[in-house]
């Protein structure tokens, strides 16, 4: 018995260290200081941009859905990864502590195709004063096929002057503050999201789902939105979100 015990061991020894089967996706590797950054090659990249007091679900319910993107077969899936002007730990308005995979003031970020503004403590303030931080968001408007945010993100987007000829929203109960400090903006109300032209601005909160689920479906189609979704225990019928959408 206690040979054959051995036996077995040493199967599942060499059993476990064997190599997996499937081919690994090729990814090219961006060397920053601190972290090294994989990127799959021929995806969608696609940038979160963070700081302190970011709020967690305008973060992760996008991220879930673009990150979830790479388990589904024949589309061009996405790169998700997180900028930030540190590389040092970035703590969330709840308390969650998140690591920048970019500093987008020193690194030589991948070109970026879809920026994801969440939004911040301070997006009504003191952030939008950070003109480092602005630039870096009108320099990505200048080539990224969309400009997204969530909630006061929106705040982020005006602020940097790329919303000037284009439809909005933000969080709801911050839409009179979002009027009074942008008076030359188009800005509504009551609905999940608006998209005009490269730009999707959300209200925030349970809908940053709905929005980002509509860039899916304007990029993969609605058999991969309903299947992002469906693995997120979504129900998601694009036809039924209140939204506006401005055809140019």
């Amino acid at each position: 018995m206690k040979n054959y015990l051995l036996s077995l061991i040493a199967l599942f020894a060499i059993v476990s260290c064997q190599s997996p089967t499937t081919t690994p996706t090729p990814t090219s590797a961006i060397t920053v200081p601190q972290r090294t950054v994989k990127l799959a090659k021929d995806r969608y990249n696609v940038a979160f941009l963070i700081m302190d007091g970011v709020y967690n679900t305008e973060l992760t319910a996008p991220y879930d859905i673009f990150q979830h993107t790479i388990f589904r077969d024949s589309i061009k899936a996405m790169n998700t990864f997180l900028v930030a002007n540190t590389l040092n730990p970035i703590t969330s308005f709840e308390g969650i502590r998140l690591l920048p995979d970019f500093n987008y003031l020193k690194d030589n970020l991948p070109q970026i195709d879809i920026l994801v503004v969440p939004s911040a403590e301070h997006h009504l303030d003191t952030d939008l004063e950070d003109e480092a931080m602005l630039n870096f968001v009108r320099k990505v408007d200048k080539t990224a096929k969309y400009m997204t945010s969530h909630c006061d993100g929106a705040f982020v987007l005006a602020k940097a002057g790329i919303l000037d000829n284009s439809v909005s929203t933000t969080f709801p109960s911050d839409i009179g503050k979002y009027k009074e400090m942008f008076p030359h903006l188009d800005i509504r109300s009551d609905v999940f999201f608006v998209h005009d032209g490269k730009y999707i601005t959300s209200a925030g909160g349970a809908k940053s789902f709905e929005a980002t689920l509509y860039v899916a479906e304007i990029m993969y189609g609605k058999k991969i939105a309903q299947s992002l979704a469906a693995g997120l225990v979504i129900d998601w019928q694009m036809e039924e979100v209140p939204k506006i959408v401005i055809e140019k």
